[in-house]
């Protein structure tokens, strides 16, 4: 018989995240366990690589030139699903643990998010756009990479903290912890977290979306309304 793959067991601090009207982020702790079974202590040898994604939208990037001392945009291009927020987090830097082929196939850092760009694009100019997309967003703390962010205890017990800052996406968030040995990846699991609007933002949004004609019907009376109100008061002045 063949030797058995090792097992994860990935848990997370909070599956639930409430962006209220003064969210000003979330500290998310993610941890668990490499079961091996050849024992304890074998697990030693593992690479531990955790990805946090959150979910995926289409975008337009534009390119801006300078033409006759004005900036201008020059060109863009659509990607279909870009992650709103991507985070890497690893026991040591990726490209010590996996080739780049490796690292492309399961997302293991920023430099290998699938974007899926839709027409047809130059691979260079295509490049050079995505490059963009991850820069902008990683200015804006929504995408990142630690080299050094995964703990391992022991050889078996894991744990890795990411940041989420104030402006993330809601939505499905999901975290795949990858155990990886000699440049493989020997087993992955996922856990699933939720960001969500709380408060009256919240219930602003969810009466949006269940009764969407009664709430844009209603966001054209109250426009009309404030509008009939200014008018007079300032046929007043």
């Amino acid at each position: 018989m063949g030797q058995r793959e090792p097992v994860l067991v990935p848990e997370v601090s909070q599956s639930r995240i409430e962006v209220r009207q003064d969210f000003t982020g979330a500290n998310l702790l993610l941890y668990g366990a490499i079961i091996d079974p050849a024992g304890p202590g074998s697990a030693s040898e593992y690479d531990i690589v955790v990805v946090l994604k959150g979910p995926t939208e289409p975008i337009r990037i534009r390119e801006k030139e300078r033409i006759a001392g004005i900036w201008m945009n020059a060109g863009s291009t659509d990607f279909r699903s870009a992650p709103s927020f991507f985070a890497v987090a690893s026991s040591r830097p990726v490209e010590e643990i996996v080739d780049p082929r490796t690292a492309a196939i399961y997302e293991l850092g920023t430099d290998f998010i699938q974007l899926s760009p839709t027409g047809e694009i130059d691979p260079v100019e295509q490049s050079r756009f995505a490059r963009g997309l991850v820069e902008m967003r990683r200015r804006a703390g929504l995408y990142k990479q630690d080299p050094d962010g995964v703990r391992i205890s022991e050889g078996v017990l894991y744990q890795a903290r990411i940041t989420l800052p104030s402006n993330v996406t809601t939505g499905a968030y999901t975290a795949e912890t990858f155990a990886i040995a000699e440049g493989r990846v020997l087993a992955s699991a996922t856990a699933d977290i939720e960001v969500v609007k709380a408060g009256l933002e919240g219930r602003v949004v969810t009466a949006a979306q269940r009764w969407s004609l009664f709430y844009g019907l209603g966001a054209i009376v109250l426009s009309v309304t404030m509008g009939w109100i200014a008018g007079r008061l300032f046929s007043r002045v």
